[in-house]
């Protein structure tokens, strides 16, 4: 669950958390069984939704209450609490949509009788366009990684995530067999376990396979590895570890490390595919988006990319 934007004094010393009722943990349980089972939602999901359940449940057991017997009042109050305490409105959002799905479940199994979530309405969000960078500062991006075996390591990452618009999760997660150099393409597990094939393109494989041929061998210093890219102690690379690579050659290539996030790089390339004439379904599949809705975000970020570049260079912009 995301920590509130609360005084870091506030959240030091907090007492550990509150064991939930026997009859709540089973009732979630349940539910995360049955998300998976039947929605085929990923472990980061099902993990969010089990947190915000759990969290939902020990501020029920305080009331006096239960995921079973709460009602609107008490849903109601736990998001206003919720917003007192500093949880940021897509947070909010975030536990009132997962509550919904719960409630839902549980009326469909004969549970309880009505949905307390039904007339509760989700907080206004305000709209936020993804972030991209420049075509010139992902070049200088790409351009700061030495010319080292682990250099060569994150250059390839960095081409790859950019060429193929992945996510870091099914970046650091690929496995060497799900990479074909001859053909040019990836074979990527995406959200859900849903597999998509993303082209490679030439500058991408170029780096790939000098990573593959020159480098990787080194790394595992004789050793095995079924992760794609790893590190110098032969451990498959992590999240965190890329990203903390990535701020630094940021900062190399004169980029404010504010503005690297990590979706940035997935954004940047959806951003500069649809700049280029990219068509919008293509992008989708490309993306492993389930609704062109999602994808059709990007055209607004191209949209206001044109409205600056007429603003800042048109005699009466």
């Amino acid at each position: 669950m995301p920590e509130a934007t609360t005084p870091a004094r506030a959240r030091r010393g907090r007492p550990p958390a509150r064991a939930i009722a026997e009859a709540d943990a089973a009732l979630v349980a349940r539910f995360i069984e049955r998300a998976w089972a039947e929605l085929g939602l990923g472990d980061n999901t099902l993990s969010s939704y089990r947190s915000d359940l759990q969290a939902f449940a020990r501020w029920l057991g305080a009331q006096g209450s239960s995921l079973g017997a709460a009602g609107r009042a008490e849903l109601q109050k736990y998001l206003s609490e919720r917003t007192w305490a500093g949880y940021k409105p897509r947070s909010t959002a975030r536990m009132l949509s997962t509550l919904r799905h719960f409630y839902r479940l549980l009326v469909r199994d004969g549970r309880i009788d009505a949905d307390p979530t039904l007339l509760v309405d989700a907080p206004k969000l305000p709209r936020s366009l993804p972030k991209a960078l420049s075509e010139n500062e992902v070049e200088a991006l790409l351009r700061a990684p030495p010319e080292t075996p682990l250099g060569l390591r994150d250059r390839a990452m960095i081409e790859l995530m950019y060429a193929c618009g992945l996510r870091v999760s099914e970046l650091v997660g690929i496995a060497a067999t799900q990479v074909n150099l001859r053909q040019g393409v990836l074979r990527i597990v995406g959200k859900g376990g849903k597999e998509r094939l993303v082209p490679l393109g030439d500058e991408a494989a170029h780096w790939l396979a000098r990573y593959v041929e020159q480098a990787r061998p080194v790394l595992l210093k004789g050793g095995r590895s079924e992760a794609l890219f790893v590190s110098a102690r032969r451990a498959a690379i992590t999240r965190q570890m890329f990203w903390t690579l990535v701020r630094r050659y940021a900062v190399q290539a004169g980029i404010a490390a504010s503005r690297i996030s990590p979706h940035v790089l997935r954004h940047s390339f959806a951003t500069h595919l649809l700049n280029h004439g990219a068509d919008l379904r293509a992008l989708q599949l490309m993306l492993g988006h389930s609704s062109l809705s999602t994808t059709q975000i990007y055209t607004l970020v191209a949209k206001e990319g044109l409205k600056r570049l007429h603003a800042r260079h048109h005699p009466r912009g």
